[in-house]
């Protein structure tokens, strides 16, 4: 088992919730993923992490996997520009590789923001640190142990 899945499973169990930890494959995708768990492609928690120009920080957004991120209404979340992390950044202050980043378990704190349309569902499903992994998880439960702010971050239906 992998560092990076150690951490999740550890942060998991420290909150009391079960470490349900499923392997989906190659699933590039949130379609794929939401195939590979039996759900709604919006309930695949997708993480998004961007670096603070300015503080020079990784800064996640975690959103339903339809939705996409607005960079300017992310960077007026995060208070500051948002510039792209690359996958130094991410290693460095998450501790996870680009397509396992997980909403929690990090190496470090990490400032979070969450989109509401994750709440739409009883439960959603995150990467757990590795590509091929994901946890599910109510998202109130993803929300207390991200510390994430809720608020509107993605990008208006149909826009481009």
């Amino acid at each position: 088992m992998s560092k990076s899945l150690k951490r999740v499973r550890a942060a998991l169990e420290t909150a009391g919730l079960g470490a349900d930890i499923r392997e989906v494959g190659a699933a590039r995708t949130a379609a794929e993923a939401a195939a590979a768990v039996g759900c709604a492609a919006d309930q695949i928690v997708k993480s998004i992490v961007f670096r603070g120009t300015q503080s020079d920080r990784a800064i996640l957004f975690l959103t339903a996997g339809g939705n996409r991120v607005c960079a300017e209404k992310a960077a007026a979340c995060a208070g500051e520009p948002l510039g792209k992390a690359d996958a130094g950044l991410i290693r460095a202050q998450t501790g996870f590789a680009i397509g396992g980043v997980a909403p929690l378990g990090h190496l470090t704190p990490i400032r979070a923001f969450m989109d509401s349309r994750l709440r739409d569902f009883d439960t959603v499903w995150a990467a757990a640190g590795t590509p091929r992994h994901v946890f599910p998880i109510a998202p109130a439960d993803l929300l207390r142990l991200t510390g994430a702010l809720e608020t509107d971050f993605t990008q208006d239906p149909g826009a481009t």
